[in-house]
């Protein structure tokens, strides 16, 4: 079945790439990216698919049971485009190319040093005959490379500026995953990139990662009143569990300036004491809200209030309403 699924994929990617892409670079005069766009034409497919499987399942179990009912879900509006923009591969083909110059020059000075990075199966050669276990492997490093960028956003004050526009949803749903401000996806897609690099990630694993760390984030952001169980809520992050990271007063407050960063595994949380397993499903959003800041409906209009925040405009009250 798995085979057959991996044969019918690829030829759909195939046709797709030498029927309506590659013509359209030549067209373009982009025949020079034609191996990027090549890539790029599998991460659109599989982010068709993506939207596909939360369409068909999130959304009947947001209806089924949801943790709100919505009057109006006009505010998950601009969350769909930004799911959209992201998951079809528009976002990461932009980032692409703002970062290509940088990634060329890095790669080149490796090459100039004599180094190739070295992956976990040159460390553990058993994992060689075991390309589950070594994914699993890679996952768990990644994710945890991922809980501390997450706790650096909330950190830093000028991240936190562009990172707030997340945690500005009140509607908070399967949609809500991919609301972030395009810089601060620049920011964690080249975070992501570069620990991938470092640890020897292989492609097919790099994709794989990818594909399941969007498709559980969907899921724990969606409005689910769904519980894992006590031991289930400690092996993977749980709608519950992240809406807890989302809560007024709570998610992006206090000494650690938040709780439950991690984006698969609550491991990390446990570990690093940022863990709260509450029974709870409570409001979200950022307290400053209650009392009428502005973070912006539409995308273009929450894209431009972020750059504002971040070059100062009402910093002193952001940091005020924080640490309250």
């Amino acid at each position: 079945m798995i085979d057959w699924l991996e044969r019918t994929f690829g030829a759909l990617h195939q046709w797709t790439f030498e029927s309506l892409v590659l013509p359209a670079a030549s067209a373009l005069g982009l025949s020079g990216y034609a191996e990027h766009l090549f890539d790029g034409t599998e991460l659109f497919l599989i982010g068709v698919l993506q939207i596909i499987v939360l369409l068909a399942v999130l959304r009947p179990l947001e209806a089924w049971r949801p943790v709100e009912r919505w009057a109006s879900r006009k505010l998950v509006r601009s969350d769909v485009i930004y799911t959209l923009l992201n998951r079809l591969g528009l976002v990461p083909l932009a980032v692409f190319f703002a970062l290509r110059p940088l990634v060329d020059g890095f790669d080149g000075w490796l090459r100039m040093q004599g180094f190739i990075p070295p992956n976990l199966e040159d460390w553990f050669p058993w994992l060689r005959a075991h390309p589950f276990a070594a994914f699993l492997v890679y996952l768990a490093i990644l994710d945890l490379a991922e809980y501390w960028r997450h706790r650096l956003q909330h950190r830093f004050d000028w991240w936190w500026q562009l990172h707030a526009l997340h945690h500005s949803q009140r509607q908070m749903s399967f949609w809500t995953d991919d609301r972030n401000h395009f810089l601060d996806d620049i920011i964690a897609r080249g975070w992501f990139a570069i620990v991938a690099l470092a640890v020897g990630v292989p492609p097919g694993h790099f994709v794989a990662a990818l594909v399941v760390t969007q498709l559980i984030e969907s899921l724990s952001h969606a409005n689910i009143a769904i519980s894992f169980g006590r031991v289930g809520e400690r092996l993977l992050v749980s709608p519950r569990f992240h809406r807890m990271h989302h809560a007024i007063g709570a998610g992006h407050e206090g000494a650690a300036r938040g709780c439950n960063f991690a984006q698969l595994f609550p491991l990390w949380d446990v570990v690093f004491g940022t863990a709260r397993f509450d029974a709870d499903y409570h409001p979200t959003g950022i307290r400053d809200q209650l009392d009428g800041r502005d973070y912006g409906e539409g995308v273009v209009r929450q894209q431009w209030l972020g750059l504002k925040r971040l070059f100062g405009r009402d910093r002193a009250l952001a940091a005020l309403a924080r640490a309250s």
